[in-house]
């Protein structure tokens, strides 16, 4: 066993609602980390596809872990809080993972042991036809340091500073829970490097823009409120 692997166990928890689509490719990025995690936690929040048929499947180190459907803010709390490992990841069902996100974020927290977390690029990539015809995925816009949960690492007890995410928010309970991290003050270390590739597709929750939009206002309408209970 790896100095890094005794010094670091890795909880990755997976939310996810009906992913059929595209579960089993974003665990398998998880699986083919460089870095080995100690737990992939498959959160399924009511689920009414093959979801619980395909994560029976994939066998160690993923645990399942069921719901009714309450949002993926719940169900990344519910990972959170039966996760067992010292650092906590996030990946989306219909998301993935670079070969070396976790060896290379996990590397820059153990070289700094006052960081709290460490955050890389997100690379959106959507479907297109190749020469041949046949579909596939490709780049479509700049990388850039999207607030996503799954760009992300960071030790578990950054929960008990900053909270849980807030489950009142359908949409960017991520972008929220990354202004309350700031403000509480959480060591970060943001890199360059890409660690994730965001699918577009059209089963995207952010694509209802209304909503999205709605639910954005009030996660800066929440900020300005702290800060100003904050005296800031």
């Amino acid at each position: 066993m790896s100095a890094k692997t005794e010094q670091f166990s890795v909880s990755v928890i997976v939310p996810v609602h009906n992913g059929e689509a595209f579960l089993r490719e974003a665990i398998q990025s998880i699986r083919s980390q460089d870095w080995g995690a100690a737990e992939i936690i498959v959160v399924d929040d009511g689920s009414t596809d093959r979801t619980p048929a395909i994560v029976t499947d994939l066998g160690d180190p993923v645990r399942y872990v069921q719901q009714p459907n309450l949002g993926a803010a719940a169900a990344r709390n519910r990972g959170i809080k039966t996760a067992t490992g010292s650092v906590i990841a996030f990946l989306d069902a219909d998301d993935l993972w670079l070969e070396h996100t976790l060896s290379l974020q996990l590397g820059m927290l153990q070289s700094d042991p006052s960081l709290q977390m460490v955050r890389g690029h997100t690379q959106r990539i959507h479907r297109a036809a190749g020469r041949s015809g046949e579909s596939g995925w490709e780049n479509f816009d700049e990388a850039w340091p999207a607030l996503s949960l799954g760009s992300a690492i960071m030790r578990k007890p950054v929960f008990d500073s900053v909270g849980y995410l807030d489950e009142s928010l359908a949409f960017n309970e991520d972008v929220d829970w990354f202004l309350r991290a700031r403000e509480t003050g959480i060591a970060t270390l943001l890199h360059e490097n890409v660690v994730q590739l965001y699918r577009r597709h059209e089963h995207n929750l952010t694509n209802n823009r209304e909503q999205n939009r709605t639910s954005f206002l009030r996660t800066l309408k929440n900020t300005i409120e702290r800060k100003r209970n904050n005296g800031e």
